[in-house]
């Protein structure tokens, strides 16, 4: 059985929002299964989302990352990386892999989408119709065409096993959005191989999306890493630790004078807890 390569792992915050004791977790889990492994624990900041991201707010998460006592190699922000989004999208584009998308949500909703693994599933409106050259489009994956063109495929989860590519819990997802010049799906996936990731770590609410992560990787001819999908810290309520829900704020903590190099212990013991 051949042995996956050393891990190279990356921790990829968007600065939308202040970090939470979700995001340790996520960073403590990266940074240590690269430090074991003898390589690299990476940083990239994920500042694309427009009028969103807050540059001010990248500045406050090395020193969350510092108070935790993490040691990272910074490398380019996503900012940095416009050009390779828009080559690969021409790439798609050029070979009918993807196709321009006018529906707004409420007309996703009005269509009778039925939900599925991030949201509602995308019924196929603009498949097979002529653009509208009057509105804003997005650029969707043509799912069906695409694992017709690659065959089926598998990746490989450390915690879960072998998974066999389904995007029908996902359909036709978005890859480039309307107001931005890529979604997360593209953006990320042609990040990491830029960056040599080796170990995709991240949260189990990332599970699906891997789905098409590695369709991607095999349309673009891009390395395969292996992928750890982590459980999830929740709150008090049983939900996910989310900016949108007001969880504290790391910031706040270090702020108040809490010891970080403690904290981050106390969540290294939440990992054997969570089975990550």
């Amino acid at each position: 059985m051949e042995c996956p390569p050393p891990p190279v792992t990356r921790f990829a915050p968007s600065p939308n929002g202040r970090l939470h004791l979700g995001h340790a977790l996520s960073a403590i889990v990266a940074h240590d299964l690269a430090k074991a492994g003898g390589e690299q624990f990476l940083l990239r900041i994920e500042d694309i989302d427009g009028p969103r991201s807050r540059p001010e707010l990248a500045d406050e998460f090395r020193r969350d990352l510092t108070w935790l006592g993490l040691e990272w190699e910074e490398v380019p922000a996503q900012s940095t990386r416009l050009e390779s989004y828009a080559a690969a999208a021409e790439a798609l584009k050029a070979r009918g892999l993807i196709y321009p998308c006018t529906c707004t949500r409420s007309e996703i909703e009005a269509a009778g989408a039925r939900p599925g693994l991030e949201g509602l599933i995308y019924p196929g409106t603009c498949k097979h119709r002529p653009p509208d050259p009057s509105r804003p489009a997005a650029w969707r994956l043509d799912a069906a065409r695409a694992l017709a063109e690659t065959g089926p495929l598998v990746w490989d989860d450390a915690l879960a096993g072998p998974q066999a590519v389904d995007l029908a819990g996902l359909g036709d997802v978005v890859l480039v959005r309307k107001d931005l010049p890529a979604s997360y799906h593209l953006a990320v996936t042609l990040d990491d191989a830029a960056d040599g990731v080796t170990l995709v770590t991240r949260g189990e609410d990332l599970f699906a999306a891997s789905h098409v992560h590695r369709t991607l990787q095999a349309l673009l001819g891009l390395p395969v890493p292996r992928w750890h999908h982590h459980p999830l810290l929740l709150d008090s309520e049983g939900q996910k630790l989310a900016k949108r829900r007001g969880s504290p704020a790391l910031a706040e903590r270090r702020e108040a004078g809490e010891d970080g190099l403690v904290l981050a212990e106390q969540l290294r013991l939440q990992q054997f807890v969570l089975g990550t």
